[in-house]
């Protein structure tokens, strides 16, 4: 994708996505996301019916009357985007690449996110973690995010989303909301890792992937290529025991990460690039209210 290509690609998620998190997506934002924290503001003196569990011992130690920790909601979040920069994001068989739908997915996030004074950072992954961008806040903060998921390189091929989510639970002490965008092909065992994640952190699971994955068309001979392996090879569509092989390995990638999910706790949805994001978007917000 040369230069131009590219900025036209970015003004036209920045246009949509603006709008919808604008429009559609900013008081449920706000509801799913905001208010889940408890940040310590000051210290007082200890009053009758308050909670023994709040004293501050140093502080009473030092003035020798007791006092406890007030504590106020948290008005600002960090949202970390885990970006699935693999090869296969690379496929498309309709109007658009999951590439494409992660990055007005994430642009959307995004935008609702400054629109509620949030910070947002990004960590780019495939079998390794790529790129970390550190949590900021501004329209030229989102619109560099974009850019970088729609032009970046990445120099792994695979897909670890076990290492994904132990990075991002060590490189943030302070909690935060990540939506961990991806296909969810990864053939290791990734449920520890969500669950450590989750307990740290608010983990949301967006799983983007196209119809034409699920299963395979009936087309006979057919050459078919593994992007996150680099390997080609032939496949008889024709044979039923074939296309049966290719659905229990899809179902077993699904059944997994659905386990995964319940196992940790952690809210998910699947979007489907034929499908409406933002309609289980909003699905997925109005579940966490």
């Amino acid at each position: 994708m040369d230069t131009t290509e590219l900025l036209k690609k970015v003004r036209y998620i920045e246009i949509k996505t603006r709008g919808l998190s604008r429009n559609i997506f900013a008081g449920e934002y706000h509801s799913a996301f905001k208010g889940r924290g408890m940040a310590f503001s000051e210290v007082r003196e200890y009053q009758y019916g308050d909670d023994m569990r709040d004293i501050d011992w140093n502080v009473t130690a030092r003035y020798s009357r007791p006092y406890v920790k007030i504590f106020e909601e948290e008005r600002e979040l960090t949202v970390m985007l885990m970006i699935d920069v693999s090869e296969s994001l690379g496929f498309g068989s309709r109007s658009i690449l999951k590439r494409d739908m992660v990055a007005e997915i994430a642009g959307t996030l995004a935008f609702s996110a400054i629109q509620n004074n949030d910070k947002i950072g990004v960590l780019f992954f495939t079998d390794r973690v790529e790129k970390f961008i550190p949590p900021k806040k501004g329209r030229k903060h989102i619109l560099f995010i974009i850019r970088e998921i729609l032009g970046f390189k990445p120099e792994g091929r695979g897909t670890d989303l076990s290492l994904a989510a132990r990075y991002m639970t060590n490189a943030l002490k302070k909690r935060c909301t990540a939506f961990l965008i991806s296909d969810f092909i990864d053939p290791g065992d990734y449920s520890k890792a969500l669950q450590i994640a989750n307990r740290k952190h608010d983990v949301v699971v967006i799983r983007v992937y196209d119809k034409l994955s699920t299963e395979l068309p009936p087309v006979g001979l057919m050459k078919v290529r593994d992007p996150e392996v680099g390997e080609d090879r032939w496949i008889n569509s024709s044979s039923r025991k074939a296309r049966e092989a290719y659905r229990s390995w899809w179902n077993g990638l699904s059944e997994k990460m659905d386990a995964a999910c319940r196992q940790g706790g952690v809210d998910s949805v699947s979007i489907s690039t034929e499908g409406d994001y933002v309609k289980s978007l909003l699905q997925l917000f109005q579940q966490r209210r």
